[in-house]
């Protein structure tokens, strides 16, 4: 089986996550290291992505930054998300030609593997047809947007564990007027450590390939 390493590394700056993104996809490129499964927790960030529409920013920069929320532009796929303390984010590197040349087949990879891992702690979540991401009785558990370039994968998915659903006001969650929820207020008080494991597992199965030792946070790229 194809080997995937894992780096585990807490909570990071949204600029600081996607420049080592960057870097790793071109090392990916080149066939330097194997494929990647990123596992951080950002701080308040609203984030646009290419095909994103201010719109659906609801608050001005005034608001945002009594609220302590940064605002960013990116290049993954989809509409204005936000991330926080409390969400499990995962930014999955993979080369898929070594997997399925089929992007739609990635991102309901991305999906099945959500729900799969939900299902470890009692959730039955599924999807919602012509909606992106992982759904439970018509709200949002987890959001989904990715970027790929010569078959490598960058950005991926936010799934809300203990996330304060609150932020939430600032937006039109993925352009969509659906709401959100999280595993807490689904009453699941699962440690974070316990879900990003049944992630790992699940994306494994998903995706057919073997972990590496993870990278701890201390390890992380300079």
């Amino acid at each position: 089986m194809r080997k995937c390493e894992l780096r585990i590394l807490g909570r990071v700056g949204y600029q600081a996550a996607f420049d080592m993104q960057r870097s790793l996809v071109e090392q990916r490129k080149a066939g330097e290291i194997p494929d990647q499964f990123l596992l951080v927790e950002h701080p308040h960030v609203i984030t646009l992505g290419r095909n994103g529409h201010m719109a659906n920013l609801l608050a001005s920069d005034a608001v945002l930054r009594r609220a302590g929320v940064e605002f960013e532009h990116t290049d993954r796929g989809g509409d204005i998300t936000y991330h926080g303390p409390g969400q499990i984010v995962g930014y999955p590197i993979f080369d898929l030609r070594e997997w399925k040349r089929d992007v739609l087949a990635f991102v309901r990879g991305i999906e099945q593997a959500l729900i799969d891992a939900v299902a470890e702690f009692g959730i039955t979540a599924g999807r919602v047809e012509k909606c992106t991401g992982v759904w439970v009785n018509g709200s949002k558990l987890a959001a989904i947007g990715v970027h790929i370039g010569r078959w490598i994968t960058s950005h991926g998915f936010a799934l809300n564990h203990s996330t304060d659903l609150s932020f939430f006001q600032y937006i039109v969650p993925c352009g969509l007027t659906k709401p959100v929820t999280s595993m807490e207020a689904l009453g699941v008080r699962a440690r974070r450590e316990e879900v990003e494991a049944a992630i790992v597992r699940s994306f494994a199965r998903t995706f057919e390939f073997d972990i590496m030792e993870p990278v701890q946070a201390e390890e992380k790229l300079s």
